[in-house]
């Protein structure tokens, strides 16, 4: 059996691997595709890096065309020469609902694992889904209804955070990192895309510089995700002392830190599991966070804080995300022993959420399942909608171009 991947980023990236290393267990399954450096440690060929498009966002995806375009051709051109058994696509919708288009027109059984938040914004893609997926394996308890909704077949399978991130304990996480006396110990997390390097990277680092003014012991922690390279980092880092890149080792250095500043994601989710406070900070091109403002539908974009219903804590969205805001608020969780103990309480609710299953192997047994039955082929509808949706997107990517 040939079963196709396509994780188009850091977090993606690990999650297809705990897939592709229970579809592994069988001796006759070959899994290939686009992905990183944990989905091959995990037994899958990769065809492309996923690092060089795991980008966001409007102006960003014109930035980096040519490496999706790239990366769309050898897609396509594997699925034609080969035709796997089952194409799972992982997250990252803006590339992979139109490749499960063209999946499903060559008959090819699709399942997707991590659903696009279409249940925070654009929720008319749901028809798009039902068209092309087979079936939704899907992380959230909350989404199944969504989905049912919708007549969608879907499957709760769990959390995969739960699964892959398990605490070691404080002490134990600081000596994995090498951390020896330092206070505070606190995380610069701007995430797995290059883009969020290139845009968080001098805000991070000019709070970091306003903090060990402060705190003249303080030692900061870099992870590495997997997407990524040291070298990426290494240009931003020159006003900044006592700063190390840690690789390999994420969750260490999340666990290990008294606080972490971070971007949005699926790292919100990871520092709940550890019981790290977080700054969150987010901050994109002009023309994307305008466009976000009118199609987003709820209050909040830290998974942890939509987990819980409420802030936990706090969020700086674009002109908020400045050094000064991002200090303060660090500092609250070092001075207020209170509010930080309130905080680690309210995470350890948010991870109590998300169940002990073990998901990767729920999401293989599932694959087996849906190559089991018969396949449906596309029709015709909805490509007139699909022809609108691209003229839409080649405008606003203009719009992008002359505006950033």
């Amino acid at each position: 059996m040939r079963i196709f991947f396509v994780a188009g980023e850091s977090s993606g990236d690990a999650h297809a691997a705990q897939v592709v290393q229970a579809l592994k267990q069988s001796p006759d399954v070959n899994c290939v595709g686009i992905g990183g450096q944990k989905m091959q440690e995990a037994g899958a060929e990769i065809i492309f890096d996923a690092a060089r498009i795991a980008v966001v966002g409007f102006v960003e995806v014109v930035k980096h065309f040519s490496d999706i375009r790239s990366a769309w051709k050898k897609a396509v051109c594997n699925l034609q020469a080969h035709k796997p058994d089952l194409l799972i696509l992982v997250d990252y919708p803006g590339f992979n609902l139109r490749l499960a288009r063209v999946a499903k027109k060559m008959n090819i059984k699709v399942l997707y694992y991590i659903s696009p938040q279409i249940w925070a914004w654009h929720q008319s893609r749901v028809k798009k889904i039902k068209d092309t997926v087979d079936h939704m394996a899907v992380i959230f308890p909350f989404e199944v209804s969504f989905y049912e909704k919708a007549h969608v077949p879907v499957t709760y399978v769990g959390s995969p955070l739960a699964e892959s991130v398990l605490p070691v304990g404080k002490e134990t996480a600081k000596k994995m990192v090498s951390v020896l006396g330092s206070y505070p110990v606190i995380g610069l997390l701007p995430g797995s895309r290059l883009s969020e390097i290139s845009r968080l990277m001098p805000v991070l680092v000019q709070s970091a510089v306003q903090l060990q003014a402060q705190y003249p012991k303080a030692e900061f922690l870099i992870p590495v995700a997997s997407t990524l390279r040291v070298k990426n980092f290494e240009p931003y880092l020159k006003n900044l002392d006592n700063v190390r890149i840690v690789e390999n080792k994420s969750h260490a250095v999340i666990e290990a830190c008294d606080v972490v500043i971070c971007s949005s994601g699926t790292v919100t989710l990871e520092a709940a599991i550890l019981a790290t406070p977080m700054v969150l900070v987010y901050k994109t091109a002009t023309i994307t966070y305008w466009i976000a403002r009118i199609v987003i539908k709820i209050k909040h974009i830290g998974l942890c804080n939509i987990l819980a219903g409420r802030t936990i804590i706090p969020e700086l969205i674009q002109n908020q995300a400045t050094a000064g805001n991002i200090v303060s608020h660090t500092r609250h969780f070092l001075e207020d022993v209170e509010y930080r103990q309130k905080t680690v309480h309210e995470l350890a609710l948010v991870r109590a959420q998300l169940g002990n299953q073990k998901t990767g192997q729920n999401v293989a047994e599932l694959a087996f399942r849906v190559m089991k039955n018969p396949v449906v082929a596309l029709g015709a509808s909805g490509s007139c909608c699909w022809v609108m949706w691209v003229c839409f997107f080649v405008l606003v990517c203009l719009i992008g171009v002359i505006l950033s």
